[in-house]
């Protein structure tokens, strides 16, 4: 049977009036741990990843049990009670009692081993009480979650990756695997020579209150997995919608960053214009200097007698060469260096500033093409996220919740296929 869960009653730190405290020295403790502890140690490392990944603050987890504890959607953990036989047949106190302990013993010891997705954190086999039964809490968990917390709390997801799947109202993953864990129950109770008498066989000798009594409170469970069920979907459906919403504040982030490279790539254009400018103004002031260089260059090599200096009578040829044309060349000579090397050096300067104005309205352009098409991302995913509600109002969680995982279902198949063939060609190849 299911229990509410009692961690404190389990483990006897309180007693009830069914319970003999001169007999709980017998209970059997196989765990007791540290709910939040359990917590830490399954969720710490994904929550660290998700809060990592999140731009607002309000959208971060800071104690992902407390979040679960205030959920409507899930419970901080599940509990599973079972027992052997009743107090007329199973007494504590008789042989068949201990017999019943021994069984739920055995049973016990292999529990975590089936259900690796339900983390027992308390376990209790209490002989305290009239019929010898057993206490198992557990935190039930799923990995490689693509929608928030990698790893998370989701009882129909930890039972899924058991093998159980959902399917009519009385058939859900939990009575699926309620009933496995029976049937488990009573393969040891069979080793041990004990029979399984399954309840409900006798039910045309119930009176009719207690039929009745026995119907509604199938009912209520089969509403209660029902209610379970659609929180499940409910939880589903929040996460796509607060990715969604995840995924548009990112897109609104990156728009207003490219906004921003887009102003100081305008300023860093506008500021190589302006230094261009200047060395352009530079060199249309030297370039007559340049062409009187030239003519003068021309001038100089062409008729040096026109240049130089007459020869002064009683002037010999060294004295000339060295007083008057030597010193006339040399200084010509560096004026015209000094007027090329300054026209080369601005001309170099102003062609890697043409060159830097080229590359910011390049990487402008390129700005300018990222941040439309980001905007056209941010239409096309508000325009999704309005279209999903729609589809919810329209159909109802649980219709497009089946849907997609019908449709998701089969492009897994789709891809295990094509990786097969994929396989058998490579092999085939070689």
């Amino acid at each position: 049977m299911v229990g509410k869960g009692t961690v404190n009653h389990n483990s006897r730190k309180f007693h009830a009036k069914n319970t003999d405290p001169e007999r709980s020295h017998l209970n059997v403790e196989y765990c007791n741990e540290n709910i939040k502890d359990v917590y830490h140690e399954l969720f710490d490392e994904a929550l660290a990843r998700y809060n990592a990944k999140q731009t607002r603050k309000d959208r971060r987890i800071d104690n992902y049990y407390e979040k679960i504890d205030a959920s409507k959607q899930e419970k901080t953990f599940h509990e599973i009670i079972l027992q052997v036989g009743n107090k007329d047949d199973m007494n504590a106190t008789t042989e068949n009692g201990c017999l019943a302990a021994k069984v739920l013993d055995e049973y016990m010891r292999d529990f975590p081993k089936r259900n690796p997705t339900l983390r027992v954190f308390s376990a209790y086999l209490h002989m305290d009480e009239a019929t010898p039964h057993l206490h198992i809490d557990f935190v039930p968990f799923t990995t490689g979650s693509k929608r928030g917390l990698e790893t998370r709390v989701s009882l129909k997801q930890a039972l899924a990756a058991l093998g159980f799947k959902g399917g009519t109202r009385s058939d859900t993953e939990w009575n699926q695997w309620v009933a496995s864990e029976k049937r488990q129950l009573a393969a040891v109770m069979e080793r041990h020579g004990i029979e399984w008498e399954q309840k409900g066989t006798h039910e045309k000798h119930l009176s009719v209150l207690d039929f009745e009594k026995k119907e509604r409170a199938r009912e209520v469970a089969d509403l209660e997995a029902r209610k379970a069920d659609l929180q499940e979907e409910n939880a589903a459906f929040e996460e796509i919608n607060e990715n969604l919403h995840e995924q548009l504040q990112q897109i609104d982030d990156e728009i207003h960053s490219l906004q921003d490279d887009l102003k100081q790539s305008q300023q860093e254009a506008d500021k190589a214009k302006k230094q261009a400018d200047k060395y352009q103004k530079r060199m249309n002031e030297l370039a007559p200097m340049v062409k009187n260089m030239e003519r003068l260059a021309a001038e100089f090599s062409a008729n040096p007698e026109e240049t130089l200096p007459e020869v002064a009578v009683m002037e010999s040829a060294k004295s000339y060469r060295e007083k008057k044309a030597k010193p006339l060349v040399e200084k010509m000579v560096k004026v015209l260096r000094s007027v090329y090397s300054a026209f080369l050096d601005i001309s170099r300067k102003y062609e890697r500033l043409e060159e830097a104005y080229d590359r910011e309205k390049a990487g402008k352009k390129r700005l300018n093409d990222r941040l439309q098409e980001v905007l056209d991302e941010n239409r096309e995913l508000r325009e999704i996220t309005t279209d999903m509600e729609r589809v919810k109002a329209a159909f109802g969680s649980h219709q497009v919740e089946t849907a997609i995982g019908r449709v998701r279902q089969q492009e897994q198949v789709e891809k295990e296929h094509k990786q097969a063939l994929r396989r058998k060609h490579n092999r085939e190849a070689r």
